[in-house]
């Protein structure tokens, strides 16, 4: 049964509370027919089967980026034909996020197959790169479905219905409906399984293009320090793995097990990221965390002066970008600290290494200047160097995401729901004035913006590690 297809967006979270691991907020499509109702059926198995077994083999040798879409011309459904994921395309296309319910069990290949006219090597890839999840039990919809869709929900998770299932007995509906991703190509999906199937994941073209051993700076028997470059995702996304440091890192220097993530960066920042060679070492390295034993230095490269000395804000504890960040105290929200222990001006970048690092400019009213900060951070909140930076009124260069709204509260006091010119007076207003904001603002940087993770230490400095000269240093007008 075909529930519906996401849109690019928020976090899908269900009204039974539970949030679903990495799904987008979904607009669960009308089911145009009854045709849609796809059963699974055992053909042609032979076939699929064969050409699953060169499936990662043809993925790890594609590994050469190629200025082309992953689908061809022709159009079924809607949609473009599909062929293979790789090569990797230039840019990312819309999102198609699909919500199935397994109508009769079998493999999960041929079930997305029959039900969305897919090829067995894409979906084979989709797989691959992480892009498919299940869950023993569909989630419930959210308040925008349709009659029907809920009529389907209500159908397949009756008590009636579950109680036969014996792959639930003893969860609860709450942990029957935790999603796991599907690993392997002929993993065996019951009748009444929900599948979500990421069909457009997020590409990283960027990973085909750098040359990953010399981005390697340290190699020890628990870890590996990479200097990250702009343009990558450490771990992956919640639709694609394959496209990550950590893939390509282990790959490069020719580990049979994959790297572990540690800790993250922004896929636009640049710089020292640990990656663990055992889940023993990553446990270690998340309790260092923790005891706040790791020690991050950052380059910032601003488009205005940054004054010396600690800087605090209060972060809006709602995981949606841009943060919302406040001067003031606000009960709840999340204490954001950075020291600013060095600030020099420094020339822009000049136009090449603008466009090669796709940088830009939002026409920052000065560019005959930039401010390259060295900032130890005191706190670890996502975007929080780049929203604090911001709130000061020294956007970093390049930032997409911050520097309009910066600029744009220079143009316009007071615009900020949460700056320190607000204006609202009642909360209707806020809340008007924030929705204003995101409307407005959250655009992803392209590939680069102006920093780095220049260092990272710990255990009082036993463990140090540098990285390379920035991006903006290479070509500085």
């Amino acid at each position: 049964m075909k529930m519906g297809s996401a849109s690019a967006g928020l976090v899908s979270i269900f009204s039974n509370g539970y949030r679903s691991l990495g799904a987008p907020v979904s607009s669960w499509r009308t089911l145009a027919s009854s045709s849609l109702y796809k059963h699974y059926k055992r053909n042609s198995k032979s076939a699929v089967l064969s050409c699953l077994n060169s499936s990662k083999i043809e993925l790890a040798c594609l590994s050469s980026k190629v200025d082309v879409a992953q689908t061809t011309t022709s159009s079924v459904n809607g949609y473009h034909k599909y062929d293979r994921l790789l090569p990797c395309p230039s840019e990312n296309g819309p999102p198609r996020v699909e919500h199935l319910v397994v109508s009769e069990g079998g493999p999960v290949l041929e079930y997305i197959c029959k039900s969305l006219d897919l090829p067995p090597l894409f979906v084979a890839d989709l797989i691959h790169f992480g892009a498919v999840y299940y869950a023993l039990v569909c989630p419930q919809p959210p308040p925008s479905a349709t009659p029907e869709q809920i009529r389907i929900f209500k159908e397949v998770t009756a008590p009636s219905v579950l109680s036969k299932r014996t792959s639930i007995k003893g969860k609860t509906v709450r942990e029957a409906q935790k999603t796991f991703r599907i690993t392997h190509v002929e993993q065996f999906v019951e009748a009444g399984t929900y599948l979500r199937v990421h069909v457009h994941p997020k590409r990283f073209p960027r990973c085909y293009e750098i040359d990953w051993k010399s981005r390697i700076i340290a190699v020890a028997d628990s870890y590996v320090v990479l200097d990250k470059p702009a343009g990558t995702s450490v771990g992956g996304t919640s639709d694609n793995i394959e496209e990550s440091c950590a893939t390509f890192a282990s790959r490069a220097l020719g580990f049979s097990t994959p790297l572990k993530t540690t800790h993250q960066i922004d896929n636009c920042t640049e710089g020292c990221v640990v990656l663990a060679r055992t889940k023993e070492y990553c446990s270690i390295f998340h309790g260092k965390i923790r005891e706040k034993k790791v020690k991050k230095l950052y380059l910032a490269l601003t488009a205005a002066p940054v004054p010396i000395g600690i800087i605090t804000h209060y972060m809006r504890p709602i995981n949606v970008a841009p943060r919302l960040i406040s001067e003031d105290f606000i009960k709840g929200w999340y204490l954001c600290k950075l020291e600013v222990m060095e600030c020099k001006k420094v020339p822009w970048p000049d136009p090449v290494i603008q466009q090669k690092y796709c940088i830009e400019d939002f026409e920052w009213p000065s560019k005959d200047r930039a401010y390259e900060c060295k900032i130890n951070l005191l706190t670890g909140r996502t975007h929080q160097v780049r929203a604090q930076l911001a709130a000061c009124g020294a956007p970093i260069v390049g930032d997409s995401m911050y520097m309009p709204a910066a600029i744009a509260e220079m143009a316009n006091p007071g615009l900020n729901p949460f700056g320190k010119y607000k204006k609202y007076t009642t909360e209707s207003d806020k809340e008007m004035a924030v929705t204003k904001w995101f409307a407005r603002f959250g655009k992803e940087p392209k590939v680069a913006i102006g920093l780095q993770a220049c260092q990272i230490s710990w255990d009082d400095g036993e463990h140090f590690y540098e990285a390379r000269s920035p991006w903006w240093r290479s070509g500085m007008a």
